[in-house]
């Protein structure tokens, strides 16, 4: 049985504003629908295949696990203390499928990646799943469509013998300039699409032998890795260890069993608004809307703008994406620079680069709603039979007013029960509570005031959720 692996942990800075370290791409739904993280696991459900392994990092480990509920989807889901690139988080997923299987073929896909092509997406799984039984190494090379200069390219060498068309891998070849490009795609160069598949415990051999510092800090992590809720979380002080380096330079580059499937299955690792453009369906004049935008005398532009209407008049092949705190416009042919925008916005401390007004948590969610001196204006809502943490501020005092449901709120030791149109109010270092005790979400607009609003003005005493 083929076991996936879905890699979970990028922030996905190539997608700002929409998509944020907070809330990365693989969570979004571009085209309306499923995510792509949900997509990806669709494509491993039922058929020959395992329970998924999904690695991801803490603070999206509930997004996931919500996620996969919604598909009805059975997930292990193994939570990376620190980020440490792909080769240490494919070491995890082989060492957790070992133990499930000690002859487990591990199937290693990226969570943001789109392959809308099921039935050959799986026949080329099952094609390189025959080299994987003779212990090769197998990644997907991808047929170029252009001379891109967005993805590294693989050489294949001579066909292997009784595969059905798995080759040799000959060389990996960083991303190359567009003169280069075209050369390889011309020579027969295959795009590296960075999925894999092999026997576990062969990668987890060649790995001890040409990375043993990522294979012996990993496997510490996973022998020490504990049980929190329904999350296997890695050894952090282990994982720390871990050189972090992708598995292309870690092993793919160095090992004699290195082997590539020619593919030719519609696939994009939507790296670009322009990429993401690309899979939209187009009006007459060639543009593409996510969400809502009027065009004038405009043509081939994509927006993605799912919050408010936006118009665009006079422009041609650019890119407009607004959602409720940043704008960015850009023309199609420069997209692949937002990626060293956002590194000068990280470089200048903006808010905007981390999270969005609407913040996910495990109980919910907040949206900010206005904010000034000495106060904030805050809409929660709360699942059905969820709670925050019981907590504490010592800078800020807050309003509550029930606009939906039912609240049970603790202030101290007394224990209230809010209804619609009804409110109250938590003093500052008051230790208090909010759940929802009903069936329906609970919505609460929540007033700050104080002389520091900050997220981190919170002293946690109990949390169902592991982050007291």
């Amino acid at each position: 049985m083929i076991i996936p692996a879905v890699l979970c942990g990028g922030a996905g800075s190539r997608l700002w504003p929409a998509s944020r370290e907070t809330y990365p791409k693989q969570l979004f739904a571009f085209g309306g629908g499923r995510s792509l993280l949900q997509e990806t696991l669709s494509r491993v459900l039922g058929g020959g295949y395992g329970k998924p392994i999904v690695v991801t990092g803490d603070e999206y480990r509930f997004l996931v696990a919500e996620q996969a509920l919604a598909l009805q989807a059975e997930v292990d889901i193994v939570v990376e203390p620190h980020r440490r690139d792909s080769c240490a988080a494919i070491a995890a997923a082989a060492l957790v499928a070992v133990k499930r299987d000690p002859e487990a073929i591990l199937l290693v896909l990226a969570a943001d990646h789109a392959i809308p092509d099921l039935k050959h997406f799986r026949e080329h799984v099952e094609r390189a799943s025959i080299a994987a039984q003779m212990g090769r190494i197998i990644t997907f090379g991808m047929q170029p469509t252009c001379a891109a200069t967005g993805y590294g390219y693989l050489r294949p060498g001579p066909p292997i013998d009784g595969t059905g068309g798995v080759h040799e891998l000959a060389a990996f070849i960083e991303k190359p300039d567009e003169a280069t490009a075209r050369r390889y795609v011309a020579e027969g160069y295959l795009w590296n699409s960075g999925n894999f598949l092999f026997r576990a415990r062969v990668f987890l051999r060649e790995l001890e032998r040409l990375s043993p510092d990522i294979h012996n800090s990993v496997q510490d992590a996973v022998a020490l890795a504990q049980r929190d809720l329904d999350f296997l979380r890695l050894d952090r002080e282990a994982f720390a260890k871990a050189p972090a380096i992708s598995v292309d330079y870690a092993v793919m580059e160095k090992t004699a069993l290195s082997a590539v499937v020619p593919s030719d299955f519609a696939w994009s690792d939507i790296g670009s608004w322009t990429a993401v453009s690309d899979l939209m369906a187009k009006d007459k004049d060639g543009n593409a809307v996510t969400g809502e935008c009027t065009f004038l005398d405009a043509r081939n532009n994509y927006v993605y703008s799912p919050d408010i209407l936006t118009a665009v008049v006079g422009l041609d092949d650019i890119v407009v994406v607004v959602t409720r705190d940043a704008v960015l416009i850009t023309a199609k042919s420069k997209s692949e620079e937002v990626k060293a925008l956002v590194s000068r916005l990280s470089s200048a401390g903006r808010r905007e680069v981390v999270e969005h007004l609407r913040c996910y948590r495990p109980w919910g969610q907040h949206d900010s709603l206005d904010k000034g001196d000495r106060f904030q204006v805050k809409r929660i809502i709360v699942k059905p039979n969820a709670k925050l943490s019981l907590q504490r501020h010592f800078h800020r005092a807050e309003h509550w007013v029930v606009v939906r449901g039912t609240a049970e709120i603790t202030i101290g030791e007394a224990t209230h029960i809010v209804h619609e149109n009804e409110s109250i109010f938590i003093p500052i270092g008051a230790v208090h509570r909010l759940a929802n005790p009903g069936r329906i979400p609970l919505e609460v607009i929540e007033v700050q005031t104080g002389s520091y609003l900050g997220e981190d003005d919170i002293v946690r005493y109990d949390d169902v959720y592991s982050r007291s």
